[in-house]
């Protein structure tokens, strides 16, 4: 089974014009970004397939997986490196069986430790918990405590994601709690210098990882 590579965690935004989008990931893959995931809450299936063809020529390039947030079919159709679902996006063991074992498969498991688990029993390869801290994507997101990492760094034996409210101010703090991965949307592809923006954020994984 492959492993989710460490690092920047890029989640795309909910961006119609798709000339835009590639150019904001383009920017993203030449900072540092480890991986993108392409999530459009806000297109049709065209648009989504359109949007997620052009990113994973552009991530195959670039050497970077490109997970597909939600939708098994777009990532088999086109397939693509991986799949995130949410709690209520899918099941994981069907969508294990789907995309086979050498497939991406990571899980929202929110604040908690035995969502992540099963998650994992289920058939994942990587967990998510959030938010992290305050998130502007969504506000009213159940908060993931320090506690909670520090407690999953121990009990979990596979790649860890934080996710909401992480800007370049904070992520030295999920850092030393020893996640894997940041994943990020607005502090990222809202950035004046999306490039130099994901390369503050790359940085503090090479060392360490």
């Amino acid at each position: 089974m492959r492993r989710l590579p460490s690092g920047l965690y890029a989640i795309t935004p909910d961006w119609a014009d798709t000339d835009r989008l590639l150019t904001a990931c383009r920017a993203a893959l030449a900072g540092g970004a480890a991986v993108i995931q392409y999530r459009n809450k806000l297109a049709d299936a065209g648009l989504r397939r359109e949007q997620a063809t052009a990113l994973l020529a552009q991530c195959r390039a670039a050497q970077v997986p490109l997970i597909i947030n939600d939708h098994l079919d777009l990532a088999l159709e086109i397939d693509a490196d991986g799949l995130h679902l949410g709690g209520d996006d899918g099941d994981l063991a069907s969508a294990r069986a789907a995309l086979g074992p050498d497939k991406l498969l990571g899980a929202s498991c929110y604040n908690r430790l035995a969502l992540a688990q099963a998650a994992l029993a289920a058939g994942a390869d990587h967990v998510g918990f959030g938010a992290a801290f305050p998130s502007p994507t969504k506000p009213a997101a159940v908060q993931a405590s320090a506690a909670l990492f520090a407690e999953a760094r121990q009990a979990l034996c596979c790649p860890m994601v934080a996710i909401g409210g992480i800007t370049i101010a904070n992520v030295v703090t999920l850092v030393e709690l020893g996640v894997s991965n940041i994943a990020v949307i607005s502090a990222l592809f809202a950035s004046d210098d999306i490039a130099q923006t994901a390369r503050a954020f790359a940085r503090h994984f090479s060392v360490r990882l």
